[in-house]
């Protein structure tokens, strides 16, 4: 949903003014108020971005108690996650304005804490990849949910400002993934997760008492779950072919058929994003060369920046670490 999108359904949604002032409803909200407004909402995208990054610096730990689990299958707890992130973002959007703003990040919030406290209690990997499934959906829900709450709830004077906070908000979370989870992590790779629960409830509980609801009354359509799922689809293959290669092969034919299988799940997603009423993306914001840079550019960054924290954390936890015991290095070679 655009952002104009959402301004228009959001001044649709509340009406006309009923003192008669000509000024939408927002517009009397005091900048007290509207500053827990934007600083509850904006609390949900920085958890969601510290999950994404926060995880790495418990690989090791995780690996440690979970005796004889490959880092192929370790990769997954932080694959499930980012893929059902990404692929719920869109149609939860589309429902938060059918169904409700509030009540879909309301709905995300209890997700995520739900899913945090489930990482924490794992007893093994298999159960720590599902709980980090539910724990993505719930992020999936709440973060589309917050940026439309924002601009239903803060006036059009100080909606630029809003949003360069929640998005720096965003930004944040992903710089201090690393930090916290290295602290956490001294006390136990559990508390990575765990320290979700009370943000999450404290932001569940301000949201019920300052956040108003909103909707759009003009929404049409049902969201392409189907294409959400081709899109989850088609970058779950990726990343498992990139993980296997090794194993497999890069020239193999099980790599080479796993890739195709990608490529033809993403095809039919585009496919029904030309044709849906509401698509997973929207296409033609594409033919933008201004919009196809950023979001190239993006991609690019958010792959190389997640490589490098992951890369560096084995390396400073694996390589130092041997270094600095005294044992062998990989080629075989003493300190």
């Amino acid at each position: 949903m655009s952002i104009r999108a959402a301004e228009a359904s959001a001044r649709a949604a509340r009406g006309p003014d009923p003192a008669g002032t000509g000024q939408p409803g927002e517009d009397r909200r005091t900048t007290r108020q509207v500053t827990v407004i934007v600083g509850v909402l904006g609390l949900a995208v920085f958890m969601s971005s510290l999950d994404l990054f926060i995880v790495n610096l418990a690989f090791p730990y995780i690996g440690r108690q979970y005796h004889g689990t490959s880092l192929d299958s370790l990769s997954w707890v932080l694959n499930a996650y980012t893929i059902v992130f990404a692929a719920v973002l869109v149609p939860a959007g589309r429902w938060a304005d059918r169904i409700g703003r509030r009540r879909i990040f309301g709905t995300g919030l209890i997700g995520f804490s739900l899913g945090s406290a489930l990482c924490g209690l794992s007893p093994g990997v298999p159960e720590l990849i599902a709980a980090r499934i539910v724990q993505a959906v719930g992020a999936g829900l709440m973060v589309p949910a917050s940026l439309s709450l924002l601009l239903a709830s803060v006036p059009a004077s100080g909606r630029a400002k809003a949003i360069g906070t929640w998005s720096a908000l965003g930004a944040l979370g992903a710089a201090l993934g690393p930090v916290i989870g290295g602290s956490l992590v001294q006390v136990s790779w559990r508390w990575v997760f765990w320290i979700n629960i009370p943000v999450g409830l404290l932001a569940l509980l301000l949201t019920a008492r300052v956040v108003p609801e909103s909707k759009d009354q003009h929404t049409r359509g049902r969201p392409d779950l189907v294409g959400a799922a081709l899109l989850a689809l088609a970058v779950g293959l990726v990343a498992l072919a990139l993980v296997k290669a090794p194993e497999w092969g890069w020239g193999s034919a099980r790599f080479l058929e796993v890739l195709a299988a990608s490529v033809a799940c993403g095809a039919i997603m585009i496919w029904r994003s030309r044709r849906h009423l509401s698509p997973v993306i929207e296409l033609g914001l594409l033919r933008s060369r201004s919009f196809a840079g950023a979001f190239a550019a993006s991609i690019l960054y958010y792959a190389a920046f997640g490589a490098f924290v992951l890369n560096s954390v084995e390396f400073l936890t694996g390589v130092c670490t041997t270094r600095r015991s005294g044992r062998a290095w990989p080629s075989g070679r003493a300190r």
